[in-house]
């Protein structure tokens, strides 16, 4: 329960910051001067000269080990990260926006998820190889192919930018400790920079693999990468300003299709291996992001533990009988499989906490009742028994009753079992 509150409880706190930098500045840190932050967090003009008390940095080590609060981590990482808000930009104010005033000039062409799994790709490179046909022979269309990995917390950006089907411009960039999303709007925000710049251009194709990154850059909604997709925005106003037959289009090219113009992209941004210089300032999505792994993996290492979990807990195996551990993505593997009905939920919950009607729990806990198995064969009644041996339970078997599904099937076929009315 710990990891729950704690996963639970970061999510308020990230979001009243955001909130705070909004009504503030642009950036999450730039706080007014008199700000009552500035002062808990020795950035103020009173906490100068050390003589508040109440200052964080007036606290000593032992007493901030204690406090274990998110100001006293904001405190220490303030000043090692780098702004990505800005949400004052007036790329996003409502009576201008591009997506009110622009919404013809731009499109979306995804790989159509309704076509068989097996003739998808080939579709899918068909119609790139067609689209670059019609345009590779016209000098107004400016073919943007963009990738972007990350590897040891280095992000490589890179974009190709073709006219008429010649390669012109070839844009690298690095940067420590950022998100692969961070690092994907980048070599967008090149690629459209370069082509835009280009004289008679009046078309632009984006090629990526991330089509959901592209989605960001038009996203009205307030997020962590507004800095890039401000600058993005503001060159595609000039763009369609400048021409009113201008216009821009993002292509889906998933990896896995190994299109000759991605592919060769997706190697160079796989190629580098570029060494870190000291101190790194963080971006803040990457600072939210490596929190919420810290708070994870703790999670994990409690569940791990009997007593975060408990003794009598029964560990179960995915499909691929890897061990299950605790995750919060649609309400963890576990719910998954048998969160849709209540009653069964119930059942399942306590046959894998053994806190059920049976001989094991009568013998911890009312050791004067009888514990045998109503079978007699067996002198207690042990969950294994029941889910192994026991003869009243033979609905359904698989000797791979540790698989959640296998488990979850032998309780559907078998109502009797761990419930307190034994029909």
């Amino acid at each position: 329960m710990e990891g729950i509150e704690a996963i639970a409880g970061i999510i308020p706190i990230r979001f009243h910051l955001q909130k705070l930098a909004r009504r503030s500045q642009i950036c999450p840190f730039k706080l007014p001067t008199n700000h009552i932050l500035r002062e808990l967090m020795d950035d103020s003009p009173l906490s100068s000269n050390n003589s508040n008390p109440h200052a964080i940095g007036s606290l000593t080590n032992r007493q901030k080990n204690i406090v274990k609060g998110h100001l006293i981590d904001s405190c220490n990482k303030t000043y090692g990260i780098f702004p990505s808000f800005s949400p004052l930009n007036p790329e996003f104010f409502s009576s201008s926006r591009i997506t009110d005033n622009f919404s013809d000039r731009f499109s979306f062409n995804l790989v159509n998820k309704k076509e068989k799994e097996k003739e998808k790709d080939k579709i899918r490179v068909q119609e790139l190889d067609d689209m670059v046909l019609r345009n590779s022979s016209s000098s107004h269309s400016a073919l943007v192919i963009t990738d972007a990995s990350i590897k040891n917390d280095i992000a490589t950006s890179i974009s190709h930018v073709h006219i008429g089907n010649h390669p012109l411009t070839k844009t690298v960039h690095h940067a420590v400790f950022v998100t692969s999303m961070e690092a994907e709007l980048f070599a967008i925000r090149c690629g459209i920079n370069q082509a835009c710049f280009k004289e008679n251009v009046t078309k632009i194709i984006v090629i990526m693999d991330s089509i959901h990154t592209a989605k960001k850059t038009f996203d009205s909604k307030s997020h962590p990468f507004e800095s890039h997709t401000a600058a993005i925005l503001s060159e595609l106003r000039d763009f369609f300003n400048s021409n009113h037959d201008n216009s821009i289009e993002f292509w889906e090219c998933p990896s896995r299709l190994k299109w000759r113009f991605h592919h060769d992209v997706d190697k160079d941004s796989k190629s580098f291996h570029p060494i870190p210089t000291y101190p790194c300032k963080i971006s803040w999505d990457f600072c939210k992001k490596t929190n919420s792994e810290d708070i994870i993996n703790h999670w994990k290492m409690m569940f791990q533990a009997s007593d975060g979990r408990g003794n009598q807990f029964l560990d179960l195996l995915d499909d691929d009988f890897n061990p299950i551990e605790p995750s919060y993505t649609k309400g963890g593997l576990w719910l998954q499989v048998f969160g849709h009905s209540n009653s069964l939920c119930a059942h399942t919950t306590r046959a894998i906490t053994n806190y059920a009607p049976i001989g094991e729990y009568r013998l911890r806990f009312f050791p004067s009742k009888d514990f045998s198995c109503p079978c007699n064969n067996y002198s207690i009644e042990l969950r294994r028994h029941i889910l192994h041996e026991c003869r009243r339970f033979n609905e359904y078997w698989n000797p791979r009753r540790d698989s959640l599904n296998h488990f979850i099937m032998f309780l559907i076929a078998n109502p009797n079992a761990f419930t307190f009315t034994d029909k």
